[in-house]
C-alpha cells in the first residue's frame, strides 16, 4: 500500500515540475532559465528533479507537452469554432516569450532523428496535421472552402505559417502573429 502512495505523490511531484517550469521558462525565457532553477522553484536539487525525468530534453519534451495539455483546455480546441481557438492561442503565444523560444529551440534540434524529443515532434505533428485537417474538411464541407483545394497541402501551410511566424516575431515583437494567420484564414475562406 505505501507504494501507490508514493507512486502517487511522484506523479504530483512531476505535475508540479511542469507546471512551475511552465511559468518560470514564460517569464524568464528558456535561456535564462537553468535546470537549477527549476529545481529550486519546486524545493529540489537538481539530481531531485532530474529523478522524475529520464533527461534535461525529456523534462524540456515534457514542459511542451504540459504547454500543449493547458493551452488546449485553456482556449477550449475542440470548440465549434476551432478556428478561432487557433488564433487565440497564437496571440497568447505571444504573453508567453520563454515558451516560444522553448518550443523553436526544441524542435528545431529535433529535426535531428537521434534526438531525444524526436518521436515527440514527429506525433505532436501528426496529431495537430488531423485536428487542422479535419477542421478544414468541415469547413469545405460546410461550402466554407473552395472544395478543390487540397486539404492536406492547406494545414500544412498554416502550421508552417504559425511556426515561421513564431521565428520572425522572436526576432520582431511587433509582427501580430495572430493577425497574419487570420488573414491567410481569411485568404482560403473568400468566396470567388
Amino acid at each position: 500500500m505505501a507504494r501507490r502512495g508514493s507512486y502517487a505523490k511522484g506523479v504530483a511531484k512531476r505535475e508540479e515540475i511542469l507546471t512551475t517550469a511552465l511559468d518560470v521558462i514564460a517569464r524568464n525565457g528558456y535561456r535564462r532559465t537553468s535546470v537549477r532553477e527549476l529545481a529550486d522553484a519546486v524545493g529540489l536539487s537538481q539530481a531531485g528533479l532530474l529523478h522524475y525525468f529520464a533527461s534535461k530534453e525529456e523534462l524540456f519534451q515534457e514542459i511542451l507537452r504540459k504547454r500543449d495539455e493547458v493551452d488546449t483546455a485553456a482556449f477550449h480546441i475542440d470548440a465549434e469554432q476551432p478556428i478561432e481557438a487557433f488564433f487565440q492561442v497564437i496571440r497568447h503565444n505571444s504573453e508567453v516569450p520563454g515558451l516560444v523560444q522553448l518550443y523553436a529551440q526544441l524542435s528545431t534540434e529535433a529535426g535531428d532523428a537521434e534526438h531525444p524529443a524526436h518521436e515527440f515532434f514527429v506525433e505532436r505533428y501528426r496529431a495537430f496535421r488531423s485536428m487542422f485537417n479535419g477542421m478544414l474538411r468541415d469547413e469545405q464541407a460546410a461550402g466554407n472552402l473552395d472544395p478543390d483545394l487540397d486539404i492536406d497541402r492547406i494545414g500544412n501551410l498554416f502550421l508552417a505559417a504559425a511556426d515561421g511566424l513564431q521565428t520572425q516575431w522572436m526576432l520582431d515583437p511587433s509582427i501580430d502573429m495572430s493577425e497574419h494567420v487570420a488573414y491567410l484564414w481569411h485568404l482560403i475562406t473568400r468566396k470567388a
